[in-house]
């Protein structure tokens, strides 16, 4: 199955609170973190709201 790498690139502050509680949900602390994700459309609506904070990278299955 398909993963997404997850990479903060801005920092939450000024963000509303539900931006910032998506952004700790997804486990990205700082800037700079960056986490690996299956390819769910849980996952994909919390990085579509955070859009703007972080870049995403589809990395292959490989199975």
């Amino acid at each position: 199955m398909a993963q997404l790498k997850v990479q903060q690139k801005k920092s939450t502050i000024g963000c509303n609170a539900n931006q910032r509680e998506t952004v700790r949900s997804l486990g990205l602390k700082r800037i700079g973190d960056v986490v690996i994700k299956e390819d769910r459309p849980e996952i994909r609506g919390m990085v579509h709201t955070v859009r703007h904070l972080v870049t995403v990278e589809t990395i292959d299955g490989g199975e």
